[in-house]
């Protein structure tokens, strides 16, 4: 049995980097850039039904950065602000209205210094704090609120029970 949610585990961690990386690979043009509108970050609304997207969504993240030939400063930074938003996300299951706000908040204050840092942006920190922060409220908020909506009739059916009651 314990091998079996294990499996459950791995296979759903798989199936949302999957996911992720799909999206932000067919959508290259708004995916990467100082003014980015990744549809993938819908997906970080996905820790409110299964703890198995915290490590699906990181390493989503983390190969579509690597496959967009981005510096290592992004690939690893950005990577890790996706894995923080959505250790936040999980943390707050039980609040499904707060679930968007830690993967907006990690990538609003980290994207930017990579931006600036990895690409040399002279563009001002605050600056860049809101057109990151808008991108990802249009993101997460928007459509990964539409996403988790659609989602919490059948979550039970996809994620199984170990959706937000562990």
């Amino acid at each position: 049995m314990r091998e079996n949610k294990n499996l459950t585990y791995l296979v759903h961690a798989a199936v949302i980097a999957a996911i992720y990386v799909v999206l932000t690979l067919n959508f290259l043009p708004i995916s990467y850039g100082p003014i980015q509108f990744r549809i993938s970050e819908a997906l970080c609304v996905l820790p409110y039904f299964t703890p198995a997207a915290v490590p699906g969504l990181f390493v989503g993240c983390l190969l579509s950065n690597l496959m967009g030939g981005l510096p290592v400063m992004d690939i690893v930074c950005g990577s890790l602000a996706t894995l923080i938003g959505a250790l936040g996300s999980r943390y707050l299951r039980r609040h499904k209205w707060c679930v968007c706000i830690p993967p907006i908040l990690a990538n609003a204050l980290i994207v930017p210094w990579v931006l600036r840092f990895a690409y040399g942006s002279q563009d001002l920190i605050p600056f860049m704090m809101l057109t990151v922060g808008i991108g990802e409220i249009l993101a997460v908020g928007v459509l990964g609120n539409a996403l988790l909506i659609t989602l919490e009739r059948y979550g039970s059916v996809i994620f199984g029970r170990q959706g937000i009651a562990d």
